[in-house]
C-alpha cells in the first residue's frame, strides 16, 4: 500500500507498518510501499517505536512523504562492535 493510501486511512496517527519498498536517496531512505499492521495511541508511540522488529516502523500520518534518515557514521559502528564484543576502551 503506498503511503498516502495509509495516511488516508489513518489520519493524524501514529501507525505501526511493515515496510515493503524503498528507494535510497544519499543519506535517506524513502518509503514506497508499506503494509500498515495498526494505529497506535499517542501515548504508546515511543514505547512501540522502540519495540518495533525489524523491518518494521512507527511513522505519524501527518508527515506528507516517509523519509528515513540513515546515520553513517563510522565511529558509532566501531564503538557498537567494541561493546558488543567486551573489549574495553581505554580512556573512556
Amino acid at each position: 500500500m503506498r503511503w498516502q493510501e495509509v495516511r488516508e486511512l489513518f489520519p493524524d496517527q501514529f501507525v505501526l507498518v511493515s515496510i515493503l519498498d524503498y528507494q535510497e536517496e544519499g543519506n535517506k531512505k524513502i518509503i514506497d510501499e508499506v503494509a500498515p499492521i495498526r494505529s497506535i495511541s499517542d501515548q504508546e508511540a515511543n514505547r512501540e517505536f522502540f519495540q518495533a522488529g525489524p523491518g518494521n516502523l512507527v511513522y505519524h500520518t501527518s508527515n506528507k512523504d516517509f523519509i528515513v534518515y540513515i546515520r553513517r557514521d563510522p565511529l558509532m559502528r566501531m564503538r557498537r562492535y567494541l561493546f558488543n564484543t567486551g573489549l574495553k576502551i581505554i580512556g573512556h
